[in-house]
C-alpha cells in the first residue's frame, strides 16, 4: 500500500491525514509478521524519531475502531496488529511468537456449512477465524 492509498484510506474513513496515522497504517502494512504496538514505534523511529510510544498505542486503536487494521492477540496476551482485513486465519507458535496468515477457501467454506447447520441459541456468528496453534518446522 502506497502513501496515497493510505491517505485514502484515512479519509475514506473520517480521519484526519497525519504523519504519524501514515507512518502506522503504513509500518503496519510492511511489517508482514504482526507486529507488536513496541515493534512498529522502533520502525517508525527511523523516519519519526521524537514519536512517543503512547502516540502509537493511541493510533493503533484507532485504526482499529475504523476498521483500517485489526487486532491478533497471542496466546501470551501480547497484542499484535495485522493489515490483512479479508477473511483469512492464522499459523501460531507460542514456542517462538510467531505469527503467519493462513489462506485456504476449502476450510472457510466448510466452516460456514458447518456452522449454517448449528443452531447457537441467543447468538449471531458474523466472523469465523481461526487461530491454529502449533510449532514451525523449518526455524525453531
Amino acid at each position: 500500500m502506497n502513501i496515497t492509498e493510505i491517505r485514502n484510506k484515512l479519509k475514506g474513513r473520517g480521519l484526519k491525514v497525519t504523519p504519524q496515522r501514515i507512518a502506522v497504517l503504513e509500518a503496519v502494512t510492511i511489517l508482514k509478521d504482526h507486529p507488536t504496538a513496541e515493534r512498529i514505534a522502533e520502525y517508525i523511529r527511523k523516519d519519526h524519531p521524537d514519536i512517543a510510544t503512547g502516540t502509537v498505542y493511541k493510533i493503533l486503536e484507532k485504526l482499529v475502531d475504523n476498521k483500517l487494521i485489526m487486532k491478533v492477540k497471542t496466546d501470551k496476551d501480547i497484542m499484535r496488529y495485522d493489515a490483512i482485513l479479508y477473511n483469512h486465519h492464522h499459523l501460531y507458535s507460542a514456542q517462538s511468537e510467531r505469527i503467519e496468515n493462513y489462506f485456504d477457501e476449502e476450510l472457510d467454506q466448510l466452516l460456514r456449512d458447518y456452522f449454517e447447520k448449528k443452531d447457537i441459541p441467543d447468538f449471531r456468528i458474523e466472523e469465523i477465524k481461526l487461530q491454529i496453534m502449533g510449532k514451525f518446522l523449518d526455524k525453531e
